[in-house]
């Protein structure tokens, strides 16, 4: 009888909500509520989600260092912040593996691993494992925002918003000529819609924050809906509205 690792997904987001569900059909893997880490026990990992609001995952990674044991694992999403910055903020750096993905991760095969500079090497192979056991594989490049196919999706889906907000194409017609002319399995903003604006948001926001380039400011279209709560389907809304998740109308 193969005996379980105990798990503990913290965050808000639709990443962390995506591997929460992973997680609890992992028949290896017991998960542990987030509001049960202060008594859980030999946890293997933490895995935090927070993207878009950087107090909530420094709250988040304080809080978990608190209670989580001094060398359990904490791999922290990466979509909207260095893993070096991360782990700057422990007490513990050496211990924290950033990673990246978009939603839902039901489709993924792949999640991107980056050790921040402080990261011991014994933490990377445990991150492996630990999404190993949800089936997914995993390359690790170097530690920037984003990393490799979050970021350059991000980048598309603002050229997209921009097209859209200077009114050269609509949305539909933006997404059809993607998808017909790159044979794009979505066009951007569709995609973006399912993925959740806040993690594109988060994207581009900390690739603008980070390196100073005016190419990854957030389009003020995208900007805008995040801030009114229109994430995408999720939210019933973004840059189509939903009746139901297959019956989509633009909304600008």
């Amino acid at each position: 009888m193969t005996s379980s690792v105990r798990v503990a997904v913290v965050g808000s987001s639709s990443l962390a909500a995506g591997l929460r569900e992973l997680y609890e059909q992992a028949d290896t893997v017991e998960l542990v509520p987030p509001d049960e880490i202060r008594h859980a026990s030999q946890l293997a990992a933490v895995i935090e989600a927070a993207n878009a609001d950087l107090a909530e995952k420094r709250a988040n990674l304080a809080e978990i260092e608190q209670y989580a044991g001094a060398e359990t694992l904490i791999l922290s999403s990466v979509l909207g912040v260095t893993a070096t910055q991360s782990a700057s903020w422990l007490k513990h750096p050496s211990r924290l593996v950033g990673f990246a993905a978009f939603a839902p991760l039901r489709k993924t095969k792949l999640i991107e691993l980056a050790p921040a500079l402080q990261t011991d090497p014994i933490y990377l192979e445990q991150a492996r494992a630990v999404l190993g056991s949800i089936g997914k594989e995993t390359e690790t490049v170097e530690d920037e925002v984003g990393l490799v196919f979050p970021r350059i999706l991000a980048l598309i889906v603002n050229e997209a918003a921009f097209t859209l907000m200077e009114r050269t194409a609509s949305a539909e017609d933006i997404d059809m000529a993607m998808q017909k002319g790159t044979n794009y399995p979505n066009g951007p903003l569709a995609w973006a819609d399912e993925i959740g604006l806040d993690d594109i948001y988060a994207v581009l926001s900390g690739l603008h924050r980070d390196l100073g380039e005016d190419r990854y400011r957030p389009a003020p279209l995208l900007r805008k809906l995040v801030h009114a709560g229109w994430l995408g389907q999720k939210a019933g809304r973004g840059f189509y509205r939903y009746q139901k998740q297959e019956d989509r109308k633009p909304v600008v």
